[in-house]
């Protein structure tokens, strides 16, 4: 258990973007003896494949010996994460004021208190692609011997307006601009008329570097997926390292745990699945979202490949409606400093094991699922059976406020679907916390699952 939770430390330091985990998962996957599905024709019990949607999204297959058409046993995580991301004309220089400051200008991704990430340590990490369809890897801040950008923020001594201010309009959306360099204005102190200063000079400086560096023109900023992430990497937290601090636990350690769970599992019954997915906290929208035909799709690509007897439409309907699937998604841990916020009697803590989450939603369930209590019974059941600790726990209290998962768009297709995930305190903030104990009970959870009958 220890080298799954230094594992998992190094997994979410190296792979702070969904490009970047789908990629490190495929590794993982092929170590393991899956394969991609476009270069296999056939499929049997035993057989191990992979789906790769659009390079954001994965989606692993463990074949069965059961028919396919009884059902999949399925776990469904996501790995993109709340962040900044770099608009499509990001370069830009202050030059009105001849200060030389050159910024990246950037557009928020997902749920998160903008406070939070002004005057903190950020790396840009994601691709490029060229018109020639070149795309090339970007990732600057997180190595050492890296620099880093940061964006600024006002002393508290001149901040009084900003103090009146609520804290979702403390910082505004258009001023998550991160400082790429500066190239300030100089003058002669001979001649005092003579302005060296040459207003555009700072960005062609960074543009050359870029260009230089990665091969990338401005232009090529058009056709790019730029994120501002938190510099450095996850460690321990607490004088007894019980704890995780990183960036991007919600949902990554779901998605590590689950990945690991599915590719160290054996072949038994049901065919085994895991869903690797994109978009989550937008909505799990666009074509790598769950809100889209990305799990029925990758089945219908299995099922295509499988020696079926029947009508394979009806075979995709059937393997989905007799699914099971646990939501792999993180709940949000009880803080003893804002206790006023949750129901203790039905909150998840640190240190308790996985969570249970019935429903998610807002506001009389919205946007939930609402498990069934008999899949409930039968998943505590295999748990009771494999020796896993788990709790039962809601989001906050009710009308607090709440949030969902992807486990309402799993249950359109007519499966038992439960949210079942590690607890997480400070949850979407640049660096978030989580239990080494809660990481090693959802491993278990899911490798138990996953064998279920």
């Amino acid at each position: 258990m220890n080298n799954l939770i230094d594992n998992y430390i190094d997994f979410i330091s190296d792979n702070k973007t969904e490009r970047k985990c789908t990629e490190a998962a495929i590794r993982i996957a092929e170590k393991h003896g899956y394969k991609d599905i476009d270069k296999v024709s056939t499929l049997k019990p035993g057989d191990k494949v992979y789906v790769n949607k659009m390079d954001k999204s994965l989606i692993l297959f463990n074949i069965g010996n059961d028919d396919i058409s009884k059902g999949m046993n399925i776990l469904g995580a996501h790995i993109d994460s709340p962040r900044l991301d770099a608009k499509q004309s990001p370069v830009y220089e202050d030059t009105s004021n001849k200060t030389g400051i050159v910024y990246l200008n950037t557009h928020y991704y997902g749920g998160i208190k903008k406070y939070q990430w002004v005057a903190l340590p950020l790396a840009i990490c994601g691709v490029v692609v060229k018109t020639d369809g070149t795309k090339v890897d970007v990732c600057i801040g997180d190595d050492p011997a890296d620099p880093i950008f940061c964006i600024s923020d006002i002393l508290p001594h001149i901040a009084q307006e900003q103090m009146k201010k609520t804290a979702s309009e403390f910082i505004e959306g258009e001023k998550l601009d991160a400082i790429l360099a500066c190239y300030p204005n100089v003058t002669d102190y001979k001649d005092p008329e003579r302005d060296k200063y040459n207003p555009g000079d700072g960005k062609d400086k960074v543009l050359a570097f870029f260009e230089k560096k990665y091969g990338i023109k401005e232009d090529d900023f058009a056709s790019a997926e730029l994120e501002l992430v938190p510099a450095g990497r996850a460690r321990y937290l607490g004088f007894d390292r019980t704890l995780v601090v990183g960036y991007g636990q919600d949902d990554r350690v779901c998605a590590y745990t689950s990945l690991i769970a599915m590719v160290e599992g054996k072949t038994e019954g049901r065919t085994s699945c895991c869903i690797l997915a994109d978009k989550e906290e937008i909505g799990s929208t666009g074509a790598t979202g769950m809100n889209s035909h990305l799990l029925d799709n990758a089945v219908a690509e299995v099922v295509a490949r499988l020696d079926v007897k029947c009508n394979p439409e009806l075979v995709i309907r059937r393997a989905l409606a007799n699914s099971y699937m646990l939501s792999s998604d993180v709940n949000t841990a009880f803080d003893p400093l804002n206790a006023s916020l949750y129901d203790s009697q039905n909150s998840s803590f640190l240190g308790r094991g996985v969570v249970f989450n019935k429903y998610t939603g807002a506001r009389g369930k919205s946007g939930a699922s609402d498990a069934n209590p008999e899949f409930i019974a039968k998943v505590r059941a295999k748990l009771y059976d494999s020796d896993v600790h788990f709790q039962n726990a809601e989001l906050a209290k009710v009308d607090v406020g709440g949030g969902g998962t992807i486990a309402h768009y799993a249950a359109e297709y007519g499966m038992s679907v439960l949210d079942c995930g590690v607890s997480v305190l400070s949850m979407h903030a640049p660096w978030e916390i989580t239990s080494a104990y809660d990481i090693e009970q959802a491993y278990l959870c899911y490798k138990a699952f996953l064998t279920m009958c």
